[in-house]
Formats: C-alpha cells, sequence, structure tokens
C-alpha cells in the first residue's frame, strides 16, 4: 500500500465549558517525529499522545497543534507558582546588588514573567481532558490518514508507470542482445587468433584474456536481477505494510544493476536505454522519498 507522507488532519469537540480544536499536519522525514503545542494545564497529557501516535504513522514529521477556548468566556483558573516567582524575586535581588541599585521588583512585572501564573485542571478534569484528547486526535489522524491515502494512490501511479517504462527499455535491451553476442563471439575469435600467433604469449594469459573478453558482453545476471527488483518493487508497493525504506534501499540495487549493464555493453542503441532508465529511474527515486 503507498500512503504519501504529506497530509492534513483536524477534529473538533466541546468538552469541559471549552470549544477545543486538533489541527494536524505532515511532510516528509526519515523517522516519526512529532511536535505537539498543547494548552499549559494539558500537558500532562502528552505523552499519552504521543503513544497513541505510534498507531497511526511510522514515518513523517508531524505538527499537532491544540487550541482551547473558553465557550463561557472566563479564563481557566490560574495558580501562583510560589517556587518560580521567588526564584525571580531572589535574581532580581542578586541583580539590583551588583549594579548597586536600591530598585525592587514590582508585583505588576513579576506578574508579568512566564511561569508566576499557571493554569492547571484537578486530576480528574485531567483524566477527563485526556480521553477527550485522545478521541480528537484519532478522528484526526483517521482524516489525515484518508488524505495521505487519496495522494498515496496517485504516487502509486506515477511509480507504476515509471516501473513498466522500464521494464520496456529492459526489453528492447534484450532484444539487441542477439545481434551484440555475435558481435562479442567474432571479436573474441579474432583475439583468441592473434593470442595463438603471438608465440611470446603464455597459454595462462591466453585463458585470461578469454575469460575477460567473455564475461564483459553477457549480462544476462544483470537483466535477471534488474527483472527481480522490479517485480519486488511492484510487490512492496502493493504490500500492507509502510514500504518507503524499502523502496529507497531497493532503487539503489536497481541503480547498481543499470549501472554494471552500461559499463559491460559497449554499444549505442544500449547506452540510449541505459540513459533512459537511469532517467526515469530518479523520476522513481525524488517520488519514493514522499512515501511513508
Amino acid at each position: 500500500m503507498i500512503r504519501s507522507m504529506t497530509g492534513f488532519g483536524k477534529a473538533s469537540c466541546d468538552f469541559n465549558n471549552s470549544s477545543v480544536s486538533m489541527e494536524l499536519s505532515t511532510v516528509n522525514h526519515r523517522y516519526l517525529d512529532a511536535s505537539i503545542r498543547l494548552p499549559y494545564e494539558w500537558s500532562p497529557v502528552e505523552s499519552a499522545l504521543r503513544e497513541l501516535l505510534k498507531d497511526y504513522l511510522s514515518r513523517g514529521k508531524l505538527n499537532i497543534s491544540v487550541n482551547r477556548k473558553r465557550l463561557d468566556g472566563t479564563a481557566q483558573g490560574l495558580v501562583l507558582d510560589t517556587t518560580i516567582a521567588q526564584q525571580y524575586i531572589d535574581a532580581a535581588e542578586e541583580l539590583a546588588q551588583m549594579a548597586g541599585s536600591s530598585d525592587s521588583l514590582s508585583v505588576n512585572t513579576l506578574a508579568q514573567f512566564t511561569g508566576v501564573f499557571q493554569q492547571k485542571e484537578d486530576e480528574d478534569n485531567l483524566e477527563k481532558a485526556q480521553e477527550a484528547l485522545e478521541g480528537l486526535l484519532r478522528e484526526a489522524l483517521t482524516n489525515l490518514n484518508a488524505m495521505r491515502d487519496v495522494e498515496g494512490s496517485k504516487l502509486y501511479a506515477d511509480l507504476a508507470h515509471r516501473i513498466d517504462l522500464i521494464r520496456t527499455t529492459v526489453e528492447e535491451v534484450e532484444a539487441r542482445l542477439p545481434e551484440l553476442n555475435e558481435i562479442y563471439v567474432n571479436r573474441l575469435r579474432d583475439r583468441i587468433a592473434a593470442l595463438i600467433e603471438d608465440s611470446s604469449v603464455a597459454e595462462d594469459r591466453i585463458a585470461v584474456e578469454v575469460a575477460l573478453l567473455s564475461d564483459k558482453g553477457d549480462v544476462t545476471e544483470e537483466l535477471v536481477r534488474l527483472r527481480s527488483h522490479l517485480d519486488h518493487a511492484v510487490e512492496l508497493m502493493d504490500g500492507d505494510e509502510a514500504g518507503g525504506r524499502k523502496l529507497n534501499f531497493l532503487t539503489q540495487e536497481i541503480q547498481r544493476e543499470i549501472n554494471t549493464l552500461g559499463s559491460k555493453v559497449r554499444d549505442t542503441d544500449v547506452v540510449r536505454h541505459v540513459l533512459n532508465m537511469k532517467s526515469e529511474l530518479e523520476k522513481f527515486r525524488e517520488q519514493i522519498q514522499n512515501i511513508e
């Protein structure tokens, strides 16, 4: 199954006199990397949400944004964090001593510092918030994956087209081989005759030359492996598991066989076919970077 790593999903609900909305967006990434922005009072729920992600995603850079708006217009209850407030006061006094100043930190100024006042939920509300947020995340992830599946189907069509083009080119190379083999046989025959006429050439040197010339024009193994890799690529595309990483590795193997084919066969038509295969494979490689 082909699923794109690019997508968007959202969900919303009313909870505890609040309107809560969640938005998700994903882009390409080698691993699963999630950034979650929650209202401060719900930050203890983040670890549970991260765990839930693993059931829906395997790769991609994910951004999750959760917004909360009180339906009655009031603010969530504030709690003074005396520890943080005292740290600010102590730091301000130390700074005043260093500067030789008698200025002190005013209450109005202190109240504006980050963390002095914090919004908190009691344990019962926090458990309910976690349940609500997990439900929202499931809904948003389902919507996200639906969009990624649609994009994935478009990617599949393009990738399958690239594979078909490479297959066709392989067949064209194979059709050219009988004529090429005849050329190589004649070259081999001429080379052997020349070596035999040269009485100074040792028999083992002749054997080495024959082996090298015989191997140079034989691309049977490369074509067999190339076909096998293309078949495997289709299997990964049709499989149920995320196959982006495996397809990326397989592309390297296909590239290796094409390069070997090009280095072994010195023929204008085959060189042209090799260049065409490399071009299609590069397009294939670019597309699979967006596959989960």
